[in-house]
């Protein structure tokens, strides 16, 4: 049997550095934090990230939702199968973040901005609870120039299915398109994440310059209805949701667009263009004791769902593959996967 070819699947969006410790009040209180949220950095909690690293016992992890995605496909495909870009600086915090993804075997290629610093991400922990602050720096500013660069043009032409993170929407939406209209011509799965409520709702008009080249989109019941609401399609079941989805005008023909979106605990419903029944995928319980963290379980069963269409496998199985990630995330801290290295089997979860 022939040797897979190296790196089958390319991936787009902000790469963070995810700095992540368990907190206590005083620690919210310092930074004026919410126990439970996500904000964007205001210059009073630019010293969170040196506090973190320096005083409590920080847990570094290569982050940004896609960055999580291209792990956990790696984490399943054979060695060498993901490359992911994004913009970074060049700084400690890249350093730590390249360290990162080496260790998980993740090939990355940044577009590197010496004057800003690299995008982080610091989490503080207090119970069941996640203060999420975040500082995009130089994953804000990739550009089209470092997609078309001859060295990185040759890894997209290379790759065999692209995944896009929908957060880079508000970054270059133009690198998006060039993906987009590369899978188009050339017949290669292109998969877009909605990737949050916000993207639906105040960056419609890149999201749906996007949507013609859809082959696989995936989003949440929340994504979902935010998506309904900002189109005007007056709708909330979200099969009938996942249904408009599918059924959007497409470019590439040869392959109908398929629409998937997960419930948390709730079955997964998919529904493919151009067919009536919507199927439901029922989630694969998990003792609520041996949940640790659900924050990246959406990036992790992205990861799981891209390697079965990478490797080939049926719709339902790449389903089934996302699931199975998905629940081994949930018992890590924070968006990650068990080390050693589990292999997926069908039979594991579905007895």
């Amino acid at each position: 049997m022939a040797a897979t070819k190296d790196y089958r699947l390319l991936c787009l969006e902000n790469p963070l550095l995810d700095i992540q410790a368990f907190g206590d009040e005083a620690l919210l209180e310092k930074y004026g934090l919410k126990p439970n949220d996500a904000i964007l950095a205001e210059e009073k909690h630019l010293p969170i990230y040196e506090d973190l690293l320096n005083n409590y016992d920080a847990k570094l992890i290569a982050g940004g939702a896609a960055q999580n995605t291209a792990r956990g496909a790696q984490y399943i495909l054979a060695p060498n199968s993901v490359v992911y870009l994004g913009g970074a600086g060049d700084d400690k915090y890249a350093a730590i973040l390249r360290d990162a993804v080496k260790q998980v075997g993740l090939r990355v290629e940044y577009r590197v901005d010496p004057k800003i610093p690299t995008g982080r991400c610091g989490v503080v922990i207090t119970g069941h609870n996640r203060s999420m602050v975040t500082e995009l720096g130089a994953a804000n500013h990739y550009d089209l120039e470092h997609l078309k660069r001859p060295d990185i043009w040759a890894l997209v032409e290379n790759a065999e299915a692209y995944y896009v993170g929908g957060y880079h929407f508000t970054v270059c939406p133009p690198a998006i398109q060039e993906l987009a209209k590369q899978a188009a011509e050339k017949n290669k799965p292109f998969i877009l994440s909605l990737s949050a409520p916000f993207i639906c709702q105040f960056f419609k008009e890149p999201l749906d310059a996007s949507a013609p080249y859809w082959d696989y989109v995936i989003g949440n019941e929340g994504e979902a209805a935010a998506y309904s609401e900002s189109h005007g399609l007056g709708l909330t079941d979200v099969k009938e949701i996942a249904k408009a989805l599918a059924n959007l005008p497409k470019i590439n023909t040869q392959r109908k667009r398929v629409a998937i979106i997960t419930q948390g605990t709730e079955p997964t419903v998919v529904a493919i263009q151009g067919e009536d029944e919507v199927k439901e995928y029922p989630v694969h319980e998990l003792a609520k004791e041996l949940i640790n963290d659900t924050n990246g379980a959406g990036d992790a069963f992205a990861g799981g769902f891209c390697a079965g269409i990478v490797d080939g496998h049926p719709l339902e199985e790449a389903v089934n593959m996302g699931q199975w990630l998905a629940r081994l995330s949930i018992q890590e801290l924070g968006p990650s996967y068990p080390f050693p290295k589990q292999t997926y089997s069908r039979q594991e979860i579905t007895q």
